[in-house]
């Protein structure tokens, strides 16, 4: 998790820290910000938890687009590369998904075959995954992501050590959901259980009859009323407070809504986001659907472009703020908005809309149902974009990753 000796976590959670705080440092608040961008400088997503399906379909991704992205775990940008885009530069904050998504690229460039890709980042229990980096791939690493992967904990073991085991197991994602199956079976329930159903009619009755009694369970109210309980999932203090008002005033009831849906509202031979929750692995190939990255059939278009992808520790405006006017056709910003003040938004958007070509489309999620951007940002900006309200909800309703309250799609007008 986080790399607590000295100056790169400080630089880590100091980046982290400008776009979270907006509160005073001693206040309730403003320490709550603080624990988080400390938490948030290492290792936060093993995989991206938005649905890169989706994704494509609502920018109606093709040949030639030019993509700005948020990194995250970057399962979905080598699932964009399968539409064969120009560019797609990948941004983020956080220098442990930098080291990810480096250490990504060169394993699809060198390691020697698909199924040798699948084992390194699908498979769980693979010892050699170690030795396959040692060959392969850290010859091919810049120094700082290399520093990252071979860096000892207090054990001796090196961090790339964690793809001998499970590395989704890993990560503030990881342990928030190995917290909720050591919760489940507090109160009885093992999570997994709901891998034996064999259809969507069986998954709804493993959800009713065992999952969501826990929500309605006192301590479990009383622990999710906290707004640290949430970091695990990346959630910084002022997205706990949008997402909160998806519910009826509790968080366990909102957690209970989303957990719903990834149980129950897709069969799970289709969604590798609930295997990852309750099996705690992916699939193995021929057994359900796998991220887009590590399918055999889209292996070789994947190689074959993946030189199309640049990834920038940056913050994002100021990378924006570099980009030639009208240089971008996507724009993919995961649910980054939601820490935002009203300031960074206007800025965010000025930026956006300046570097967008005609038609662009620009997508996003929130904690919450509702587009944030109405009466935030400016209506000089606003007006330039059109947003796609029947769209956005049914690509929403089609998020297999099912943990956000809404998916919006914005258009650029023509001049």
């Amino acid at each position: 998790m986080s790399d607590v000796s000295g100056e790169l976590v400080f630089r880590r959670g100091k980046e982290v820290g400008k776009a979270v705080y907006q509160n005073r440092a001693l206040s309730k608040d403003g320490i709550s910000e603080r624990l988080f961008a400390f938490l948030f400088s290492g290792l936060v997503y093993p995989q991206i938890w938005e649905d890169p399906d989706v994704d494509m379909e609502a920018m109606q991704l093709g040949a030639g687009h030019r993509i700005v992205t948020i990194a995250s775990g970057g399962c979905n940008i080598l699932a964009y590369l399968t539409r064969s885009p120009a560019r797609i530069d990948a941004v983020d904050l956080n220098a442990a998904h930098i080291a990810l998504n480096r250490m990504k690229l060169e394993a699809v460039r060198h390691l020697p075959s698909q199924g040798d890709l699948f084992r390194f980042f699908g498979a769980a229990d693979t010892s050699h995954n170690s030795e396959a980096y040692d060959r392969f791939i850290a010859p091919h690493l810049d120094p700082v992501s290399r520093h990252y992967w071979e860096r000892r904990n207090w054990r001796g073991r090196r961090r790339i050590s964690v793809f001998d085991r499970n590395f989704y197991q890993t990560g503030l994602l990881g342990l928030f959901i190995a917290m909720g199956h050591r919760v489940g079976k507090l109160f009885g329930v093992d999570p997994a259980g709901i891998m034996k159903a064999e259809n969507i009619g069986e998954q709804r009755r493993f959800f009713n009859e065992e999952l969501a009694p826990i929500f309605d369970k006192k301590l479990l109210r009383w622990a999710t009323s906290r707004k640290a309980s949430l970091f695990g999932l990346g959630i910084p203090p002022a997205q706990y407070d949008s997402l909160i008002t998806s519910g009826d005033g509790s968080m366990a009831s909102v957690l209970k809504a989303r957990l719903e849906k990834l149980a129950c509202d897709f069969p799970l031979k289709n969604n590798y986001f609930a295997w990852q929750a309750f099996a705690r692995r992916y699939p193995q190939p021929g057994e359900a659907a796998l991220p887009a990255y590590l399918e055999q059939r889209n292996y070789k278009t994947i190689r074959a472009n993946i030189d199309r992808v640049a990834i920038h520790h940056a913050n994002l405006i100021k990378f924006l703020a570099g980009k030639d006017a009208g240089s971008v056709d996507r724009f993919v910003l995961l649910d980054a908005q939601d820490w935002m003040t009203d300031d960074l938004l206007n800025d965010l958007w000025t930026e956006i809309t300046r570097t967008a070509s005609v038609g662009a489309r620009v997508i996003f999620r929130t904690a919450a149902e509702p587009s944030l951007l109405p009466g935030r940002v400016s209506s000089s900006l606003l007006d330039q974009w059109h947003y796609e309200n029947e769209a956005s909800r049914e690509f929403s309703a089609r998020d297999r990753s099912a943990i956000y309250g809404g998916f919006h799609l914005y258009v650029k007008r023509a001049a």
